[in-house]
């Protein structure tokens, strides 16, 4: 009987002392796990330290400063006018000619941009004979420096140009193109010539990535090309779509350097940007109404943008992936 008690009594300590040892282990683990999420942590803070502080010294910063400036009298005044700069930039002539205008080319150059890049891609990707030499035509384009990119457009569309030597063969009048109601016309020429190209590429790859499985279905269920279109194609292209249409939507507005370039800072009516407006200001040391003018053009982009977005979240909800 004692030696069963002994026994007994011995396997008892042995199953504590286990347990003990077991916890320790356990309260060792979990230290462990602890110490390595701190470290990785840490590690983590250190790698996004520089990308934060880049974005907040050189995005958030500055916008901030716009943002004061556009609520104060003048930068060295600083005294608060609230929304007054916003109301004299809204009420100004000029003002209101750029931002009439920069939405006229946006509004007809970045469709324009959008659609004829995807016609582009669509018969670049069907078999057409010299695919590559068309495709390296219209990538040309972002090989050319601005500086060659003014001259040839100087050489085509001045009073004396080609462009006017071609009117003339055909009985035509000549045309001042940089000081007439035709000033947009040449912007938007020269804007679709250089970003068709890398629109058209995105929208090859988007469409060599859609399920080839898929199209055959459809053709096996004797869907016309228009439907293939429609509600195959152009449901998978909805994420390239929005990224291209929002990529030369910036892009219009970046056409500023070779406009002014060609135009210089007083250029005819039809060709004032807004960009023309802000420079002159600018120059001025007119920070209120420049700091203002970036502000409102800022939150139509960021309107645009979402417009867009909830665009493609509609069209492409059904897309896999």
């Amino acid at each position: 009987m004692k030696k069963a008690k002994i026994k007994k009594t011995g396997k008892i300590s042995k199953e504590k002392a286990d347990r003990k040892q077991l916890r320790l282990m356990n309260k060792q683990d979990s230290s462990q796990i602890q110490n390595r999420e701190r470290k990785g942590r840490r590690i983590a803070i250190l790698c996004l330290f520089p990308s934060v502080s880049g974005v907040l010294l050189f995005f958030i910063a500055p916008f901030l400063v716009v943002f004061f400036y556009s609520m104060v009298d003048n930068p060295i005044n600083r005294e608060f006018v609230f929304f007054d700069n916003f109301v004299k930039v809204f009420n100004n002539n000029a003002f209101r000619q750029a931002a009439t205008n920069t939405l006229t080319f946006s509004g007809v150059a970045v469709p324009l941009a959008v659609v004829l890049a995807l016609v582009l891609a669509m018969m670049l990707n069907s078999k057409i004979p010299y695919r590559t030499q068309f495709r390296t035509f219209f990538l040309s384009p972002m090989m050319v420096p601005i500086a060659s990119i003014v001259l040839i457009w100087q050489v085509l569309f001045h009073y004396n140009g080609v462009a006017n030597d071609l009117l003339a063969i055909f009985g035509g009048s000549k045309i001042d193109w940089f000081k007439s109601e035709y000033g947009q016309v040449v912007i938007i020429i020269l804007f679709l010539w250089k970003n068709l190209g890398y629109n058209m590429i995105l929208f090859m790859a988007a469409l060599s990535s859609i399920p080839k499985e898929i199209l055959e279905v459809a053709v096996l269920e004797s869907a016309s090309p228009l439907q293939i279109f429609w509600y195959i194609k152009l449901r998978y292209l909805s994420a390239t779509l929005l990224f291209v249409t929002i990529m030369s939507l910036i892009n219009s507005f970046k056409v500023f350097r070779e406009v002014y370039l060609l135009t210089t800072d007083y250029p005819y009516s039809t060709v004032y940007l807004l960009q023309h407006y802000m420079n002159n200001m600018f120059r001025d040391l007119n920070y209120q109404n420049l700091s203002a003018a970036a502000i409102m053009m800022s939150v139509v982009m960021v309107i645009l943008i979402g417009i867009l977005f909830v665009a493609e979240n509609y069209f492409g909800r059904d897309v896999e992936g």
